[in-house]
């Protein structure tokens, strides 16, 4: 079982995609992003700090919290909604440079995206 730490911007959360309910389905379909996994299992969800760039002490604070109540995380997805955000709300977001940091810093593959809705 693949554990699934996804991240998403903190401006579009519950505004535009409401209670990050698509991403939840993909996920338990197995659909977009998620669909190479055998299965998946949600351990986090969480926004990228906000603007700007605050995603890297963000997720730091998240992974420590996660070992602390010993819940493994074995990717890091970036929502749909911040790569969307990127393209079509002048996010600032470097999402190449901030997937290379976040797979140095924490260990752990980071995936663009998650859904397709």
């Amino acid at each position: 079982m693949a554990n699934i730490l996804i991240v998403s911007c903190a401006k579009i959360r519950d505004i535009s995609c409401v209670a990050c309910l698509k991403c939840f389905k993909a996920a338990q379909l197995k659909e977009g992003e998620f669909a190479k996994y055998d299965s998946v299992q949600i351990v986090g969800n969480s926004s990228c700090g906000d603007c700007p760039g605050l995603v890297m002490p963000k997720v730091g604070l998240v992974m420590e919290m996660s070992d602390y109540l010993d819940r493994e995380i074995d990717a890091i997805h970036i929502a749909t909604c911040v790569v969307k955000a990127k393209t079509t709300a002048g996010c600032p977001i470097d999402l190449d440079g901030i997937k290379a940091k976040l797979e140095a810093k924490f260990g752990k593959p980071v995936v663009l995206g998650t859904h397709n809705y």
